[in-house]
């Protein structure tokens, strides 16, 4: 899979809300920061966690991407959220380094 189909792919489990599809795309030591660099999440056991809750609590939880880009392995996103449909929605930028066939690190912020 190319990076941006690696992204994708993470992106559609994420909207399926299955945590252990999405986890799959991820590297075992994956790091997620925010955009100062402070890890906020390690390793894939620890964002399969998270997600897991993220879509408990949030059960019509969803998002897509507004634009993307690429270069090489980087893949950078403009992505909005929504808890609900109708619901507040939220924005962030994704920037996702692909290594191995993984999503290495993910840094993302609003």
């Amino acid at each position: 899979m190319t990076p941006v189909e690696i992204v994708q792919a993470q992106f559609d489990a994420y909207n399926d809300r299955d945590a252990d599809r999405l986890a799959s795309f991820y590297a075992d030591d994956c790091v997620i920061a925010d955009m100062s660099g402070t890890v906020t999440l390690q390793g894939v056991a620890a964002i399969h966690d998270r997600f897991r809750k993220t879509f408990a609590d949030n059960p019509q939880n969803r998002a897509w991407s507004v634009n993307r880009i690429a270069v090489g392995n980087i893949v950078v996103d403009h992505e909005k959220g929504e808890r609900s449909p109708g619901g507040d929605s939220f924005g962030i930028v994704a920037v996702y380094t692909i290594a191995d066939g993984k999503v290495a690190r993910l840094t993302m912020g609003r």
